[in-house]
């Protein structure tokens, strides 16, 4: 096998150091022995976008907050699926993943974050919810690995009782909070619904193909 080349590091604001990682024409972004993401697998982030996008059919102009940009995966598919009326705000903590964005992995990306219907903002999302009252339809989190975090302690209050309090705050009537995680986590589906949201819980495969890691999606609105 092709060993990986090292294109570039960051360090995380309080967390570790992300390495960017190409072998072949695969993009890998890794955590010390973790691979984060892989630009082969991209199926559980485009349904995070695409089954959110379902749950908003009669939202006419939606207004998407994503945080964070990864590889672009989600924003794209809900790029792809929604009219010139929507919009979008990513909010990304790390600005070198949009450095590597625009360099690097150019041609995956897409210019995407070039779409005019999108607004970029160089900040944890945790504070782009807290300014936010009742301004999203719809609150995309695909953050560190889920509920159970690895790149960096801070994560943990976006999925605390006052984080899901403070997205609940943020979202218009009828919107939908969708957050992405690696695995399965029953006292954070718990948390969901004791904070006063109705919860839907959703597996994906990883990969495109319906194959790969299973991923969990959950989907909530204030009840």
């Amino acid at each position: 096998m092709k060993p990986r080349e090292l294109l570039a590091t960051a360090q995380i604001p309080g967390g570790e150091e992300l390495r960017l990682y190409k072998r072949d024409s695969n993009f890998i972004i890794a955590l010390g022995a973790n691979e984060l993401m892989s630009s082969r697998l991209s199926g559980s982030e485009e349904a995070l976008a695409l089954l959110t996008c379902d749950r908003l059919r009669n939202v006419e102009a939606p207004h998407f907050l994503v945080g964070g940009y990864g590889m672009g995966f989600t924003l794209r598919a809900a790029l792809a699926r929604l009219g010139p009326q929507a919009r979008f705000t990513v909010a990304e903590l790390v600005p070198e993943i949009i450095d590597w964005a625009r360099g690097p992995m150019a041609a995956l990306t897409a210019r995407c974050l070039d779409d005019p219907r999108v607004e970029l903002v160089i900040r944890d999302v945790y504070r782009a919810i807290r300014a936010g009252e009742r301004l999203y339809d719809a609150i995309l989190l695909d953050v560190d690995n889920g509920p159970d975090g690895l790149t960096r302690v801070d994560n943990d209050q976006l999925y605390s009782t006052h984080g899901l309090t403070a997205a609940k705050s943020a979202l218009r009537p009828g919107g939908v909070l969708a957050i992405w995680s690696a695995a399965p986590h029953e006292r954070f589906a718990r948390r969901l619904k004791h904070t006063g949201f109705e919860v839907e819980e959703v597996m994906v495969r990883a990969g495109r193909n319906g194959k790969g890691a299973r991923h969990v999606i959950w989907f909530a609105r204030a009840a």
